[in-house]
């Protein structure tokens, strides 16, 4: 389960070719919102099951994607939060509704 491509689409979206040539696209949101690090967890696991969060714009804005070896990526957003390992597994699972080519 490995990525050919991932580029951002429309400063909104994370776009991914898999080299079983499936694509997902996820929205930055959808990718924010869910975030693995400790600090992310922790803040949704103290959170009621009705909370709603609310994303600022420099939240949803990714200064950098990083390639970490063959297992993940690592998103920088533009508020500084960088510290998400996004594992490819993880991202194939979340974008769910695969677009095939």
């Amino acid at each position: 389960m490995q990525p050919i491509k991932i580029k951002l689409l429309e400063n909104k979206y994370l776009w991914i070719e898999w080299a079983d040539k499936a694509e997902s696209k996820i929205s930055l949101k959808k990718v924010r919102e869910v975030c693995p690090c400790a600090t992310c967890l922790s803040e949704r696991a103290n959170q009621s099951k009705s909370y709603i969060p609310i994303l600022l714009g420099s939240q949803l804005i990714v200064s950098n994607i990083e390639v970490l070896g063959n297992y993940a990526i690592q998103i920088k957003w533009e508020d500084g939060h960088s510290t998400g390992i996004y594992e490819f597994p993880f991202l194939k699972n979340l974008a769910g509704d695969t677009l095939q080519s």
